[in-house]
């Protein structure tokens, strides 16, 4: 018998919602939100796993790649595409949202998930974003936000020099 997994993710536990071919839940219930933890409950409740959606979020790379090494069938779902699905529910729950994201009937929008070391090259280009943005920001009064002991970022954009200039009422 085919099975059909909806995980509801949320940073402490996850909602899972198994249902069969036909759309019959079989088992509902939570579980840590870790690979280890959904891999072990969906081996006991879902042995037979065709699918496996969840939402995409600020966990799903890490859950994503974490189950594919366990050998399970992800798919991670547009979160715009499942929250317009979610929305038709009448009552909005964890459990119910799990049921929801079911991706039995193949009606879902698939997003590709980054790879780890993509993941990795972003973090660091945004950093060099807000470095270099912290600089322009301070240049012109002067300042110079590079690295170093001692002031915080904070304390060197907020100086009494930058204060009086930005807002002369402060002075």
């Amino acid at each position: 018998m085919k099975q059909y997994v909806g995980l509801d993710v949320s940073q402490d536990q996850t909602s899972i919602c198994v249902v069969d071919e036909s759309g019959r839940v079989l088992w509902q219930g939570k579980c840590a939100s870790t690979p280890e933890a959904i891999a072990a409950t969906l081996s006991s409740k879902a042995p037979e796993a065709e699918r496996i959606g969840l939402e995409s979020g600020p966990l799903s790379i890490w859950l994503c790649h974490g189950l594919t090494a366990l050998g399970l069938p992800v798919v991670c779902l547009d979160a715009r595409h499942a929250q317009a699905a979610l929305k038709l529910q009448l009552n909005k729950s964890d459990a119910n949202d799990a049921r929801g994201l079911i991706v039995r009937t193949g009606w879902y929008r698939e997003v590709a998930v980054k790879s780890l070391d993509g993941q990795l090259v972003r973090a660091q280009l945004v950093a060099q974003r807000v470095d270099l943005g912290n600089q322009i920001l301070l240049k012109p009064f002067g300042l110079l936000a590079g690295k170093g002991v001692g002031k915080t970022f904070a304390e060197k954009a907020w100086s009494p020099m930058v204060r009086c200039m930005m807002s002369p009422k402060l002075c």
